[in-house]
């Protein structure tokens, strides 16, 4: 591989992996958005719990982010394009083997481990590879990369409802599994750029070309893969924070699409319509991300500060989407929900890149994946418990806004701590600019 500029080219071949990351969003996360639609027939199937049946989806989340370091090391070792094909493949596994369905737990293993390993390993990359190959219109195109879950979700609920109908629930997990194989072409068009190795901060160090060839030392490779694992960032107390509140939003993040189809059929509104609120979620969710990766790109507002807000928004739509009583009125509160959802998963990566760097940004992201991924897997099967508890679905909806108003402490904390900070470094360096121009005045006064 020839090497090219270090600097990001911030267009041109860049769009179309865009466009491959978008597909790739599409095929993966959406899915797991609109898995909710299998929940009540596998529940019934196995004459399971609702916090049992969670487990599914908690694995799921738990594996997509455990596995989030080990793919940042694999696009190093290999590239991201190796890596996106190989997900592609897992996966489509995950979903045929569910297929056969023997029992709760051959569902963990498959459309939970399998399953979530395979989007990891496809998400991970796409969503990496993208912010390599752009600067300053990052939050623009990681925000139109990652609308692809929304535009694919949009269809996805009524077409996996079409499925289960005709086909039922083991038919349908079959045919999704193979139309997931359509990542691997994703991954092909994903053609390595030199500056999206992480060998650019080794070798900025050492004052040698960003990227070797092909044919580099497996002493160059160790010495990279390392840095995929760069435990130092635990010492930064702005990751630390930031981590913190990635696992409290994990918590909360994938519990509203689990239980909004239950909910509605708990209010008697139809399965037809109950398909179309998916469809307005991923709807008003595509609008969300790009108007704010829109408005994010002007840069006329800190993109934590940004941040906090669409999580407050967020927080107090699911505070009151439990009082819908019918069809228009869940509508309506999906949608706010949908939308401000999709205004914070368009920045939330962005402001990670901004509070640690690109010469760390591939090992943060996996680090912060990994760490993210306690919160994923307690959400569910706790939302889950409340609910068995309680009764009632709303009880998980309030599990959730709460958890998410928790952790808006976090990211004001977090932007307090950078502003002290920048205050502190302006303040050290006033002294020696009075100090200069006091010796440059003697001098010129003595000439």
């Amino acid at each position: 591989m020839q090497a090219k500029a270090s600097n990001p080219p911030d267009g041109g071949y860049g769009w179309v992996v865009v466009v491959s990351a978008f597909m790739v969003m599409g095929l993966t996360v959406a899915v797991l958005k609109t898995f909710g639609l299998f929940f009540v027939e596998i529940q019934q199937h196995f004459d399971g719990l609702a916090s049992t049946t969670s487990w599914i989806t908690s694995v799921t989340i738990a594996i997509f982010h455990l596995g989030a370091p080990v793919a940042s090391s694999l696009c190093v070792r290999y590239t991201h394009r190796a890596v996106v094909i190989t997900g592609g493949l897992l996966a489509f596994s995950g979903m045929a083997l569910g297929f056969f369905g023997f029992n709760m737990v051959w569902m963990y293993v498959t459309t939970g481990f399998l399953q979530g390993l395979g989007i990891s390993f496809s998400w991970t990359p796409a969503i990496s590879i993208v912010s390599h190959y752009f600067s300053k219109k990052r939050a623009l195109a990681n925000a139109i990369a990652s609308a692809g879950e929304c535009a694919f979700a949009f269809t996805f609920g009524p077409f996996f409802q079409w499925l289960i109908s005709q086909y039922g629930w083991k038919g349908a997990l079959l045919i999704i599994g193979g139309i997931q194989l359509n990542i691997c072409i994703g991954g092909a068009l994903m053609r390595p750029l030199a500056s999206s190795c992480l060998l650019e901060a080794h070798h900025s160090k050492t004052q040698t070309p960003p990227c070797k060839s092909a044919s580099r030392t497996d002493e160059d490779k160790s010495s990279i893969i390392h840095k995929t694992f760069n435990w130092m960032l635990l010492k930064r107390p702005e990751f630390v924070l930031y981590a913190i509140f990635g696992i409290l939003a994990a918590m909360s993040f994938f519990v509203p699409p689990l239980f909004l189809v239950p909910f509605s059929y708990s209010l008697g509104i139809d399965e037809s319509w109950t398909a179309s609120l998916l469809s307005i979620l991923a709807l008003v969710d595509f609008a969300g991300r790009l108007l704010c990766g829109w408005y994010a790109n002007l840069h006329v507002t800190k993109t934590i500060h940004l941040l906090a807000m669409t999580i407050t928004l967020i927080s107090t739509s699911l505070m009151l989407l439990p009082l819908a009583n019918n069809y228009v009125s869940l509508a309506i509160f999906t949608g706010f929900y949908g939308f401000f959802f999709g205004t914070t998963v368009a920045i939330h990566i962005t402001v990670l890149a901004d509070v640690v760097g690109m010469t760390e940004f591939d090992s943060a992201l996996g680090l912060f994946m990994l760490i993210r991924s306690s919160g994923g897997f307690v959400g569910p099967p706790l939302a889950g418990l409340i609910v068995d508890m309680a009764g009632d679905y709303r009880a998980g909806f309030y599990m959730a806004g709460a958890t998410l108003i928790l952790s808006t402490g976090f990211l004001v904390t977090l932007d307090q701590l950078q502003q002290r900070k920048e205050r502190g470094s302006q303040t050290s360096t006033k002294p020696e600019k009075s100090t200069l121009s006091y010796t440059s005045l003697h001098l010129l006064k003595h000439k």
